[in-house]
């Protein structure tokens, strides 16, 4: 009997904690943006992946499509084994994505095709990584200023000035460049920002981790709530 109620406690496990302990494996058939691409298992089964904690420019965001290219080179046609964190609401597998031994996620953020998602990111590796393309100007980081708007940001402009040009009767308009004359000039700590509009900047431009300690993608609580 021992044996067998073994089997059961193992099947249990598998029950309660599939996220965390779950990888998959299979040949990438698909890739359609920077940070999703779909997985073809040796079951035969399709699966689309959300690479976890960063965020790629979207197509019609200036670098989407070289974000892309550069996603499919690294995985496409490639056998990849994906480290798995979560199922997000579009019922995507999140996770992280390896191929021959190279972790792509962090991989996009050194070439600078990929951004640090703020809300999501647990590897404080990548803050680093980031800085550090931004600092030698890679990929998306050679754009002007005001071409690097990050996704989160530009969709979340797109859904705002969509919904009022509906209530307004009119197309919605583009997307507000940044123009907050701020810069990354050594700032910190959020005793030294002068408003929530500057720990917003130093945090989503900068890459300052060190403002959102609690990852919930809200700078200095203090001047931002």
């Amino acid at each position: 009997m021992r044996p067998f109620m073994m089997l059961i406690f193992f099947f249990t496990l598998c029950i309660l904690y599939p996220a965390h302990a779950a990888t998959i494996s299979g040949r990438v058939v698909g890739v359609h943006d920077g940070d999703t691409l779909t997985l073809l298992t040796a079951e035969k089964r399709q699966v689309k992946i959300r690479l976890a904690e960063i965020d790629t420019p979207e197509s019609a965001q200036p670098y989407g499509a070289r974000a892309k290219q550069a996603l499919s080179d690294l995985v496409f046609a490639q056998d990849v084994l994906v480290d798995v964190q979560d199922i997000d609401r579009y019922g995507r597998t999140v996770g992280r994505v390896s191929v021959h031994g190279t972790d792509v996620n962090a991989a996009l953020v050194a070439a600078g095709a990929a951004w640090v998602y703020r809300q999501y990111a647990k590897d404080p590796r990548l803050f680093a990584l980031e800085a550090e393309a931004r600092a030698a100007q890679r990929g998306l980081w050679a754009l002007p200023e005001a071409q690097r708007t990050p996704p989160w940001e530009w969709r979340r402009e797109k859904r705002e000035g969509g919904t009022q040009a509906s209530r307004a009767g009119r197309p919605a308009a583009a997307p507000p460049a940044h123009t907050s004359g701020f810069s990354c000039d050594g700032k910190t700590t959020c005793g030294q920002m002068t408003s929530c509009g500057e720990a917003q900047y130093h945090l989503q431009q900068c890459g300052n981790s060190r403002l959102d300690r609690d990852g919930d993608g809200v700078p200095c609580e203090s001047l931002c709530r």
